[in-house]
């Protein structure tokens, strides 16, 4: 490490901040795409598309994929915000095969370093959303090391589990700060690195306020559907409990249940009833309007790991609408437990529905908008960005590439 004291000014010349979040383009807007729209205008920003979570499968849908992958990552990085590049490093999934881990650490280092010096960041601040890019801290010289924490990653199906328990855990344990956004998560990532504070998610206040604009329109496909409308969006996946969609939907067949969302898993069940509307996924900024023709909105997930130790975005997007929202229980969605419903199997979701139709009114409605509007995307980031300029009065840059791939801590 050198002995060098960087100022803590974000726009030095050189100064950059490297960002490895989850795929840019993707259907599903994250925390990790808000936080770096919110910090570009601030700090020169490269985002890093960091797909390969998910364990190894040989399939033709892989092979494709990561062709597609690997021809974009041969390209330069693009600006698709002022301040704000875009790259892709791809990695081979097949983990297991000798030699596919240096190669992917070998070419992913590579792709970044070129990156940085096509948009003239030559004194890196690398800033983890997801855990499994964490090679790079040992493949980059940097002045600081972040870990945004904003979820339990090794608990999603799918995934290699012990290679990601172990790349958020070096992370955790290396990072010069992290931020958790699960409430669930805060009290073990404190334990390993004192240097940890609470970070909940955001939310777009005034986007999502529109929902109660009377100059708002509503979707066409809104329009003929009848009352009243149970409403969903966001990706419909693994932790969807659509059995438990199914059934209300069975239950109360004079109600409508719009679900508005990518489909990544089956949902012929739901699709083949008559109360049921599939719309499939709309713009990010449409969805004000679809949630202004919601009467209730639901967050129906599984009760498993992955959900218990969630921060669910929408909790906050679904009351930034003032709309009535039933949810599962997990801790963070407790922490607003004065301003909805809360259900955990069919009957008690039914009666929660029923109680936040029967109960709505205006006054509530400004008082679940009130509860967020201090929430915004830009307030989380400037809290985050504060923290930054601190480390960086203070932190030596950590300047040794030498230790690349050689870590003992390195997953």
């Amino acid at each position: 490490m050198s002995e060098h004291q960087p100022s803590s000014a974000l726009n030095e010349p050189g100064r950059g901040i490297v960002y490895f979040g989850n795929e840019w383009y993707a259907e599903n807007r994250t925390s990790s795409h808000h936080i770096a729209r919110r910090l570009a205008p601030h700090v020169r920003l490269l985002y890093v598309d960091s797909p390969g979570m998910r364990a190894p499968v040989i399939s033709g849908h892989d092979f494709r994929r990561i062709f597609r992958k690997l021809g974009q990552a041969l390209r330069l990085p693009r600006e698709v915000l002022p301040g704000l590049w875009h790259c892709t490093v791809p990695q081979l999934p097949w983990r297991s095969f000798p030699g596919v881990e240096r190669l992917n650490r070998a070419f992913g280092a590579w792709a970044v370093r070129r990156a940085m010096r096509h948009v003239g960041i030559s004194r890196p601040i690398l800033w983890f959303v997801l855990p499994h890019p964490s090679f790079m801290l040992d493949a980059l010289p940097h002045e600081l090391a972040i870990y945004y924490c904003v979820d339990d990653h090794a608990s999603h199906p799918g995934v290699d589990e012990a290679r990601i328990r172990a790349c958020d855990a070096m992370l955790t344990r290396r990072a010069d700060h992290v931020f958790v956004a699960p409430p669930a998560l805060l009290a073990a990532k404190q334990a390993i690195n004192a240097n940890t504070t609470f970070s909940p998610h955001g939310v777009d206040v005034e986007m999502f306020a529109q929902a109660q604009d009377a100059a708002t329109p509503l979707p066409p496909q809104t329009l003929a559907l009848p009352r009243p409308l149970i409403g969903y969006f966001g990706l419909i996946a693994a932790w969807t409990d659509i059995e438990l969609i199914e059934q209300m939907a069975r239950q109360r067949p004079q109600w409508h249940w719009l679900l508005v969302g990518q489909a990544l898993v089956d949902v012929s069940a739901l699709a083949r009833l008559p109360n049921v509307s599939l719309v499939g996924p709309q713009p990010y900024e449409m969805l004000p309007r679809w949630a202004k023709a919601f009467d209730v909105a639901i967050i129906p997930y599984r009760m498993n790991e992955q959900v218990r130790n969630a921060n669910p975005l929408k909790l906050r997007e679904y009351l930034a609408t003032g709309k009535p929202v039933v949810s599962v229980p997990t801790p963070e969605v407790e922490r607003f437990a004065h301003l909805l419903q809360i259900g955990t199997d069919v009957p008690q979701f039914l009666s929660a529905i029923e109680a936040a139709l029967r109960d709505d009114n205006p006054d509530l409605r400004r008082e679940r908008m009130a509860a967020v509007r201090a929430m915004s995307w830009e307030q989380r980031a400037d809290t985050t960005l504060a923290v930054v300029r601190e480390l960086l009065a203070h932190a030596p840059i950590h300047s040794d590439p030498r230790r690349a791939w050689r870590a003992t801590d390195s997953p």
